[in-house]
């Protein structure tokens, strides 16, 4: 926990929350905050084991879930530098689908931006659950990238490639494929040493659930009584459930590294200076590439948000290489982010360049990473934090 008088003045109501939902056993794990690499805030809460009450430190090592999908993207575009890989290859060059519903017409480009059309294991744009996946298979029978096939390669696409946007977790899975294809390595090795030791992220990594692996997060999800009313509301916690059985036991290229909030930091900062990809594959991550929706205002108005502008509360939201884009009606950047959910797991990578550059490239600019260990703890922090930040 930061010491009281090194935390900014703008900050310190939200670590006094932070605090107080950690005592009230609402809220475990890390915020960093950041400006151009020089750390502001930097704070761990709660417990990253309820069954041992082990504290969580800043080191802690958590399951980020489809963060992991920036990693994939980077380790993908190397291999694009490298030529191995070509972002406008059908994917069928790559990987086996012979027999199956994924068109020619898919790209590594439509995978790696939401824009292929072909149907996920679980979609979530659809109110699908990722944890049903597991109640008729075993999620311990799939540890390898190509054991997710079975999952969506035989369902009918949304619409055909390029011709829409739409959330894909599997669009990642086929790229991993791709990646082991030409680089003859396992998806986790070669992230491990081509993406996290050259970013500099030495506590991170992919760890099975049951294995034994110190100062990693457990995953933990409460359990609600019925509400005293009778109504549909969730009623008091009784209790809390471990996610061993709400997905597979180890991480594969669309969510599941374990990384700290730090190396989270250190992953972004290696991106935009150059140092995982060639300066041509620098600028197209950090571009936006395909439109997604017009901007959620529901979730940000004028309660939630006062200290944005009508503008900031309405920018559209665009997709780039597994990463998205809040951008203004000017274009400009208001902040680059890509956010992991599920069952005991929720994180939370975003950038907010100053409004004189306005994008990811270039300029100065505020990185914030909240990590979590249950499906819902990142989101009011980052929300508080999404405020807080102007002040900073």
């Amino acid at each position: 926990m930061a010491p009281t008088d090194e935390i900014p003045e703008a900050l310190r109501a939200f670590d006094d929350h932070l605090r107080r939902a950690a005592d009230a056993d609402e809220f475990s794990g890390v915020v960093h905050v950041a400006r151009d690499g020089e750390v502001l805030f930097e704070a761990a809460y709660g417990t990253a084991s309820r069954r041992w009450g082990v504290p969580v430190q800043v080191s802690t090592r958590f399951d980020v879930a489809s963060v992991t999908k920036l990693f994939t993207s980077v380790a993908v575009l190397q291999q694009v530098g490298e030529g191995r890989l070509d972002l406008d290859a059908s994917i069928h060059d790559y990987v086996d689908l012979a027999g199956t519903t994924i068109s020619r017409g898919v790209t590594l480009r439509h995978l790696l931006t939401h824009s292929s059309g072909i149907a996920d294991d679980a979609d979530e744009e659809a109110g699908e659950s990722y944890e049903a996946l597991w109640e008729d298979r075993p999620n311990y029978s799939v540890t390898e990238t190509a054991d997710f096939l079975s999952g969506f390669v035989h369902k009918e696409p949304n619409f055909a490639p390029g011709e829409g946007c739409r959330y894909c977790n599997v669009g990642f899975i086929l790229a991993g494929l791709a990646l082991e294809r030409v680089t003859g390595s396992t998806y986790r090795d070669y992230v491990r040493e081509h993406v996290f030791a050259r970013a500099g992220m030495d506590r991170s990594g992919f760890f099975r659930m049951d294995e034994a692996e110190p100062d990693v997060a457990e995953g933990w999800e409460p359990v609600h009584d019925d509400a005293p009313d009778g109504s549909d509301d969730e009623g008091p916690v009784v209790g809390w459930r471990q996610n061993v059985y709400s997905y597979p036991p180890i991480g594969s290229p669309d969510g599941g590294a374990h990384v700290t909030a730090a190396d989270l930091a250190r992953f972004l900062a290696a991106v935009r200076d150059g140092v995982l990809l060639p300066p041509d594959l620098t600028q197209a991550f950090c571009t936006p590439q395909v439109k997604h929706d017009d901007g959620d205002t529901e979730e940000t108005d004028e309660k939630d948000a006062p200290d944005r502008s009508e503008e900031d509360r309405t920018a559209e939201v665009h997709y780039g290489f597994g990463i998205e884009f809040e951008l203004r009606a000017d274009g400009s950047v208001r902040s680059a982010y890509k956010e992991g959910i599920n069952a005991g797991s929720s994180a939370i990578l975003r950038y907010y360049p100053d409004r004189e550059s306005g994008q990811l490239l270039g300029g100065s600019g505020i990185t914030v990473v909240v990590v979590a260990n249950s499906e819902a703890a990142a989101w009011e922090p980052i929300r508080l934090l999404d405020g807080a930040v102007v002040s900073l």
